[in-house]
């Protein structure tokens, strides 16, 4: 299942060219991520509790126009499972439905007391879920 948020570009966030400053795509996946393990019913405070806390291991960006301010933009949120400790995050940023830019990541769940990462995160993440589909689980 694919999630999606919409923000709207503001004027602080442009470069000296008007376009969104690159940090930014990065920002706003963050943004999108966080926004779809809440509504998996995933917060903050029940990651701590579980001595949890995901990272990301590698962040790419693939541009294909230029968003603006003013722009809304809606960024969708894929998470794709496989083996081992990692997983895998697939964004898109759309402007009037076309493809602005794609986001590929690797992550993570990081127990913060070993500085190591855990083995299938994917359960880790099912348990704590109330909606554990929104995370294609």
């Amino acid at each position: 299942m694919t999630f999606s948020v919409r923000v709207v570009v503001r004027g602080y966030e442009l470069d000296l060219n008007g376009h969104l400053g690159g940090a930014v795509y990065h920002q706003y996946g963050d943004h999108a991520r966080w926004e779809c393990l809440r509504a998996a019913g995933i917060t903050v405070a029940e990651l701590q509790a579980a001595g949890l806390s995901p990272v990301t291991l590698e962040s790419t960006i693939r541009y294909h126009r230029e968003l603006t301010a003013g722009d809304e933009v809606e960024i969708t949120c894929e998470f794709l499972w496989g083996e081992g400790k990692t997983f895998r995050v697939v964004q898109e940023l759309r402007r009037d439905g076309e493809p602005a830019a794609e986001i590929a990541s690797v992550g993570g769940l990081l127990d913060p007391a070993t500085r190591r990462l855990v083995p299938e995160p994917g359960t880790r993440w099912r348990a704590l879920a109330t909606a554990p589909e929104r995370l294609g689980l």
